[in-house]
């Protein structure tokens, strides 16, 4: 979606949007939930957004960046709005606003109840299908930067059949998603591999905060790598965790009960579940018609034999997003000349240490339109006539030892850590770095979490104590 919004507001310079997929699906941004986070009730402020926004993220967010961006997002449904995207709307014909983990107001607007992923997604390639300025091409992956007197100046394509294409550019953007699907569970797409962070990362571009790992506190616990997410919008709605003896699961541990902040109720469900016992998402009191408020949850919970109206849900942490990325400047400027990044890929601070609810969606439309306006006008980078290198991703792992490496970052790097197995998963990935490039991304994240020895939001230290 971040590449989406970036491709329109660059008109109207043109632009090569590559994608994996021929039709750009795959996304993560499709699969959200959530909606968009935006300080739109007469009784809500942007300052009030932006103070939720820094205490989910244990206060180590860049406060310029939370305060450009919770100062954007009534714009920035505004815009949406513009492109077509059709926000759920009350009886009165104002915006519906839920409320979910973190916030202390409601502030939600979602489209399509639970999908609002899928409708913006859908609206924004409508958009970019239309604009003469951008020429999409799909069914190609970029397995490699060209760098010229250390700037970057190109890409290399490779498409299904193995063809290769070099592709000159006055500048480069990923937008590649975030790592998700490197965890034995996750709510992210197979595609959420860091494939962009990884090329980014071998280019030389500097990261940061890779060890913030953000899991979900609620998706379906049953068999299967991507599991369905159970929106944080339910418990918004009336929804409520319990544990293995039906009592409520947060009662007396934290002021917001069942709607804090996620690290907080994934590290909880965590351990009741390495205590053996299973924990449930009873919505059965939540009222109104599912098929216009959750469909999304509602079919993926019937696909797998639960009626979330009538029975309670077992639930699991799943990885979910990726606080760390290329180390970016709020116009997605990397340390390197000629390469951006936006959305899950970038890091620009906003997040912190843990990621407030819908505030990625907002991010990467917010981050999107300001990258794009200002690649329309920036002037190319400039190299001289020195030689030229590449600098390729390389070859990935076999199925097998990919599977290995997501129960070893699932057990090491999970909601609760500690420093033993975090040194020890360190090592083995160090050990295997040359059978594949997931390899040694998996390396950098776990480096990062052993060089942060103090437990900070996400980053959960059993041996240093976890935030409450």
């Amino acid at each position: 979606m971040a590449g989406l919004v970036t491709a329109l507001a660059a008109a109207p310079a043109p632009v090569r949007l590559l994608c994996r997929a021929h039709d750009g699906s795959g996304s993560a941004s499709a699969l959200a939930q959530g909606g968009i986070a935006a300080a739109l009730d007469p009784h809500d402020s942007t300052a009030a957004h932006a103070g939720d926004t820094i205490e989910a993220g244990a206060r180590h967010n860049d406060a310029t960046a939370v305060q450009w961006l919770t100062g954007e997002a009534p714009g920035t449904i505004a815009w949406l709005q513009q492109q077509g995207v059709r926000f759920d709307r009350g009886i009165d014909g104002s915006l519906q606003l839920g409320r979910e983990g973190g916030h202390g107001a409601a502030r939600i607007v979602h489209a399509g109840g639970d999908a609002t992923g899928a409708a913006l997604v859908r609206a924004l390639r409508t958009r970019v299908q239309s604009s003469a300025h951008v020429q999409w091409r799909g069914g190609v992956d970029v397995d490699a930067l060209l760098l010229r007197d250390g700037a970057v100046v190109g890409v290399r394509t490779r498409d299904e059949r193995g063809r290769r294409q070099h592709i000159d550019a006055a500048a480069v953007v990923l937008a590649t998603g975030g790592i998700g699907a490197l965890f034995a569970h996750t709510s992210n797409p197979a595609g959420a591999d860091g494939a962009g962070l990884a090329l980014g990362l071998a280019s030389g571009a500097a990261s940061r905060d890779l060890e913030f790992m953000q899991f979900h506190p609620t998706a379906l616990d049953v068999d299967g790598h991507c599991l369905p997410l159970i929106t944080e919008a339910l418990r918004g709605a009336g929804a409520r965790l319990l544990d293995a003896a039906g009592q409520p699961l947060m009662r007396g541990l934290h002021p917001l009960g069942d709607l804090a902040p996620r690290d907080v109720v994934a590290r909880r469900v965590w351990q009741m579940q390495r205590e053996g016992g299973k924990v449930w998402l009873d919505a059965t009191a939540v009222s109104g018609d599912w098929n216009l408020r959750f469909p999304t949850v509602l079919a993926a919970c019937l696909a797998h034999g639960f009626d979330p109206r009538q029975v309670p849900l077992p639930v699991t942490p799943a990885a979910h997003f990726h606080m760390g990325g290329i180390a970016t400047d709020l116009d997605g400027r990397s340390t390197l000349a000629g390469l951006h990044a936006v959305g899950e890929v970038a890091c620009n601070g906003v997040h912190g240490a843990n990621r407030l609810a819908s505030n990625s969606l907002l991010e990467g439309v917010a981050c999107g339109r300001r990258l794009g306006a200002a690649l329309a006008i920036a002037a190319p980078v400039r190299s001289g006539p020195g030689s030229h290198r590449w600098v390729e991703r390389g070859d990935g792992l076999s199925p097998a030892s990919l599977a290995a490496l997501r129960t070893l970052l699932w057990h090491a790097a999970g909601p609760v850590r500690e420093a033993s197995s975090l040194r020890d998963a360190w090592r083995a990935c160090a050990a295997a770095a040359d059978a594949g490039w997931q390899m040694r991304l998996a390396k950098s994240l776990l480096r990062a979490a052993v060089l942060r020895r103090r437990s900070l939001g996400a980053h959960c230290r059993h041996d240093r104590g976890c935030p409450g």
